[in-house]
């Protein structure tokens, strides 16, 4: 099987089990949290994408992965990482802006992820980042379609 291949197996099966627990597990228990709550919660994993500053370090990295890729990809998932700690604090203590954050951040967020996959070029590249994209950025996609599907919901805010 070749590089991309086995990439793509990774990938989607990663999605997949994820997507499995979201709905039988994590979506059944949020579902009688308050908006705010629940939010927080699915925001909690984003506040980590700092990790993707990882592109950028050389032997992390295969020598030929573009310099184009890894500073979209790292400085992406910084500021959404960021977005998603100020959406946090923002939502903890309950900014008038707090949902507005919450929808900037996860707009952005989603966003940056979907570029850096439409480049399947890279994926020999990866080197040790290989589990970012195989395993983080799959429960950061679910993640981000929960944050939508209860944005669109709405509910309680306190």
């Amino acid at each position: 099987m070749d590089t991309l291949a086995i990439f793509g197996l990774q990938f989607t099966l990663s999605v997949v089990v994820f997507g499995l627990l979201a709905k039988w597990y994590a979506a059944p228990w949020l579902a009688d949290k308050t908006l705010n709550a629940a939010l927080m919660l699915l925001i909690i994993p984003h506040a980590f994408r700092h990790l993707g500053m990882a592109f950028m370090v050389p032997g992390l990295v295969g020598d030929a992965l573009p310099g184009g890729f890894a500073m979209a990809a790292a400085y992406g998932d910084l500021f959404s990482g960021l977005l998603a700690i100020l959406a946090l604090i923002a939502l903890r203590h309950s900014w008038v802006l707090a949902l507005s954050l919450v929808w900037v951040f996860n707009l952005f967020g989603s966003i940056d992820l979907v570029n850096a996959l439409r480049q399947a070029e890279v994926v020999p590249q990866l080197g040790t980042t290989w589990y970012i994209p195989t395993f983080v950025v799959p429960l950061l996609l679910v993640t981000h379609v929960m944050i939508f599907a209860r944005l669109l919901k709405g509910g309680q805010r306190a």
